[in-house]
Parts: C-alpha cells; structure tokens; sequence
C-alpha cells in the first residue's frame, strides 16, 4: 500500500542522523511508553464521542508510536515491522484453526475458549489464568481474569446470581468494619470490586468504561454545585451537607 509505505518513509526521514528532526532522534522505547498510553486513551475517547474524523486522527497517532517503535529497533538491527506484521499474521492463523482449518465450531463461547486453549498452548501456561502487566488497569484484569475461568465453565449462571455475590460481598464488608481490621476490609472492598467486575463482564459491560463515565458524572453534577453556590456568594467549604445535597438532587434533574 503506498500510503504505508509513504509512512514509513517520512518516519525514516524524520530518525535520520543528518538533517532528521532533533525531537525524533531523540526519542527511545522508554520515552515513547507514556504517549502510547496518551494515545491510546484518546483513542478510546474518539471512539465514544462516534466522531468519526477524530477517530482517524487518533487511530493515526496511535500507529505512529507503533511505527516508530519497530524504527528504532530497525536501526538497531532488532526487527522491523515486516517481522512485527509476520508474528501477528502467523498468531491470528494459529488461533482461528475453526477459520483456517479443520475446526469445528458451534457459538461464539466456543471459539473464545479455543483461543484461550491456543494461547495457553502457545505461550505454555499450565494456568488457564494469564499473567498480567502490573499496569494494567486493575478492573481490566478483573475482567480478563474472570473471562479465561470462564471459558472453562468456572463462572455464574446469570448475572443475577453475580449481583447476589456483590451483596455477601457487602456483608463481609460490613463484618470487617465492626471488627476494625484495617487488612481485612480492604481484602473485603477488593473482593466487592472484583464482583462488580465480573457482574459487568456478564451483562458485557467494561466495567473501566462505565467507572469513567460514573466518574465524568459525579464531577460534572459536583461542579454543578460549586456554580450554583459561586452564584448564590456562597463558599462551598462553608455550606450544610444538607445545602449541597439539595444541590446534588437538583443536578441529577439537569445534567
């Protein structure tokens, strides 16, 4: 494609040691992990705002880093993106057997529990369980962690019967708290956490994205009463609860 290969081009050009840019020669591996986190949450946010112009921009900035990344490693004789896009087309082949091979299969839980199983198979795990990057949002292990017990039967009937885990979970909360035992309720809030999750995941819903949107809420209705008070010459350190929730009530009318 030559709109690819015209990327790969100016990015060569940009790392050239002689009239290259001086930023881009600069950048490493290392300086370049924050802009792919950057990146990829902007990503995610164009995708939901459902625009779409804004969404190419973002997809484009986000194959930069990757771009860039397999040109560093070209100049150092590591790999190039022909090795990157050889390793993923061989993966995808090996984990769709049912696609381009014998394997049969009848659902959609089926082919997710072959993938597993190739992948387990793969990498040699003896655990269904992967291991995770310690960066990874902790909802988004949750998640994933619970999706691969599933994929071998280890999960609830329905979410009901999940939403009933959330409440014992509740309980034992509760139970820690009366007896003080700080390490206690927090094994206890975790154990909430991962049930809401896995409540989530069975309704198919990310959990990370609905705690961002229950986030985006609380701050858009909180500065609701900040305004309302700034208005009112009032200082919200210095207002009744009762005051502010009368406040809140009345943002959840509006916003």
């Amino acid at each position: 494609m030559k709109e690819f290969d015209k990327f790969i081009k100016i990015l060569k050009e940009l790392r050239n040691p002689i009239y290259g840019c001086p930023w881009d020669l600069k950048q490493t591996e290392s300086n370049l992990k924050e802009y792919i986190l950057e990146e990829s949450y902007e990503l995610i946010e164009a995708i939901e705002s459902g625009l779409i112009e804004k969404e190419i921009e973002e997809l484009g900035d986000l194959l930069l880093q990757i771009i860039f990344i397999c040109q560093i490693n070209k100049e150092r004789d590591n790999f190039t993106i022909k090795d990157v896009l050889n390793r993923i087309n061989t993966k995808l082949i090996k984990r769709h057997p049912h696609v381009f091979g014998d394997t049969k299969v009848k659902s959609q839980f089926e082919v997710k529990s072959l993938w597993e199983k190739n992948k387990r198979i793969e990498k040699g795990r003896r655990s269904i369980i992967s291991d995770y990057p310690l960066q990874m949002p902790s909802l988004s292990v949750s998640k994933r962690i619970s999706e691969q017990a599933s994929s071998v039967g280890f999960d609830w009937d329905d979410a009901i019967k999940a939403i009933d885990k959330i409440e014992e979970e509740i309980e034992e909360l509760k139970e820690a708290l009366l007896k003080e035992k700080k390490s206690k309720i927090e094994e206890e809030i975790g154990d909430i956490l991962f049930a809401v999750s896995n409540v989530s995941r069975l309704l198919k819903i990310n959990p990370e994205f609905a705690l961002k949107k229950a986030n985006k809420k609380f701050t858009k209705r909180f500065r609701f009463i900040e305004e309302q008070l700034e208005k009112e010459g009032k200082k919200i350190d210095e207002v009744s609860l009762k005051n502010m929730e009368e406040l809140w009530e009345k943002s959840k009318t509006i916003l």
